[in-house]
């Protein structure tokens, strides 16, 4: 079954487009290297819970949007290795000098495939 890396971050309002256009970077990087999917996804029925959601787990501010991304691998193994490439790329490099979000705030992980319907 397919290995996924997933991301959680807060982005500014006012810099979505600036972060889209990293993101297209990145993912046609990801892509390259062998990802099977790179998917973007922003904020649009996301309400401030009272004890979790994800507005508080990234602790994002009134003038941020939420953003939920994934990246999707044949295996764990093909993950590290693409990792390891798109890492070692002056492009990304390039694209995340100045990112346009607060990285020490983004939530991310790998996950084994549970289940596939």
């Amino acid at each position: 079954m397919p290995y996924v890396d997933g991301f959680v971050l807060a982005v500014p309002k006012e810099k979505i487009e600036d972060y889209k256009k990293a993101a297209q970077t990145a993912g046609a990087l990801w892509k390259e290297y062998g990802a099977l999917a790179f998917v973007e996804c922003v904020a649009d029925d996301v309400p401030y819970g009272e004890l979790t959601s994800f507005p508080r787990a990234v602790q994002a501010k009134e003038d941020e949007t939420v953003v939920f991304s994934w990246i999707l691998y044949e295996s764990r193994d093909q993950r590290d290795a693409i990792n390891a490439k798109v890492m070692a790329d002056p492009r990304l490099k390039e694209t995340m000098v100045n990112p346009p979000f607060d990285a020490k705030r983004m939530i991310y992980g790998g996950f084994q495939t549970l289940l596939e319907i």
